[in-house]
């Protein structure tokens, strides 16, 4: 790296450890935590608002090092648990102050929403099952084993953060915000227009994040180092949520919906690692997994069949000319 890129790289540093102090709480709740809420729908209960206890108030005793030893986890999961990560990427990338913002998928909120049904793999799942599928998916790596210190640990932390939440009711910040659908679709130009004046910064024009001293600072939003596509954040409207609650990074909620979508076509237009569900084409795999009208995998965006992976899935090496172009895949509007 020249002196000029490592100037340029520290100032992003420092600018993300700004962030990350307005996000962190140590004398205050997470800043969406106040938020007003919602009206319930006509035949459901309102959702009830939380919020988790602060970081010190975590006990001195052998539950609560368990406890540091989630939350540890949360922020560095590649560097304290490298068997189980296949990327650069840490749990809190995608659920922000590790785990404790709202409207950034919050585990307080996580916590207390399971055993529940997922549509993703037809059962019932346990919220330790829930966290398997986050290793193998956003992380790109292999789910740790039912009853792994790992696991343990990040139920540790998040059991205790949902300490006096209700059990089975929705939580105001559960989740990502459910964005209605865009009157004008979503379009890859635009949404690069606002990748480059909103998102370039951080993650860089290539979509491959910022790496200082071997520590990622910004995560990468496409290609091998970043989620698979069995990703929940592979889905648009999850990842556009995810984008108009939340980014940029310290200024969440100044993007419209409109750019919220775009920007999410443009970065999950992009070619990802291979699904580790795949079953031998892409179009076997769009159809089982991919079928929804939120998914951009065996589809062509910008001319370009997506879903033949790149990087690096269990193990083997996947290249983005490795899988056919499938000519009955349907065309994203884009």
């Amino acid at each position: 790296m020249s002196a000029r890129s490592l100037i340029h790289a520290r100032g992003l540093v420092a600018a993300a450890a700004v962030f990350a102090l307005a996000a962190c709480e140590h004398s205050a709740p997470p800043q969406s935590s106040a938020a007003p809420v919602p009206a319930a729908k006509p035949g459901r209960p309102a959702a009830v608002a939380f919020t988790p206890p602060p970081l010190r108030a975590i006990p001195d005793d052998a539950f609560g090092a368990e406890v540091r030893k989630g939350e540890a986890l949360f922020r560095h999961t590649a560097t304290t648990a490298p068997q189980y990560v296949g990327n650069t990427l840490s749990c809190q990338n995608c659920h922000l102050d590790a785990g404790r913002l709202a409207d950034s998928a919050p585990m307080w909120a996580a916590w207390v929403s399971y055993p529940a049904y997922r549509s993703k793999n037809q059962r019932v799942n346990t919220f330790e099952e829930r966290l398997q599928g986050c290793f193998k998916f956003s992380m790109n790596g292999k789910a740790p084993p039912l009853g792994a210190p790992e696991l343990v640990a990040l139920e540790a932390y998040s059991y205790w953060m949902a300490q006096g939440a209700p059990t089975g009711t929705k939580l105001v910040g559960a989740g990502y915000p459910k964005l209605p659908k865009p009157a004008q679709g979503w379009d890859y130009a635009r949404g690069k227009q606002v990748y480059a004046s909103h998102c370039a910064l951080c993650h860089a024009a290539d979509g491959q994040g910022l790496l200082v001293d071997g520590k990622t600072w910004f995560p990468p939003l496409w290609g091998p180092q970043s989620y698979n596509w069995g990703a929940g954040m592979s889905r648009l409207d999850l990842a556009a949520g995810f984008i108009k609650a939340n980014m940029p990074l310290g200024n969440g909620n100044s993007l419209s919906d409109q750019q919220a979508w775009d920007v999410a076509y443009y970065i999950d237009g992009h070619e990802r690692p291979q699904d580790p569900r795949y079953l031998g084409s892409i179009e076997a795999t769009r159809t089982k997994f991919h079928d929804g009208p939120y998914e951009t995998y065996g589809r062509i965006a910008q001319g370009r069949l997506l879903g033949a992976g790149v990087g690096v899935v269990g193990g083997s090496t996947v290249t983005r000319e490795s899988a056919p172009r499938a000519p009955l895949a349907p065309r994203l509007r884009d």
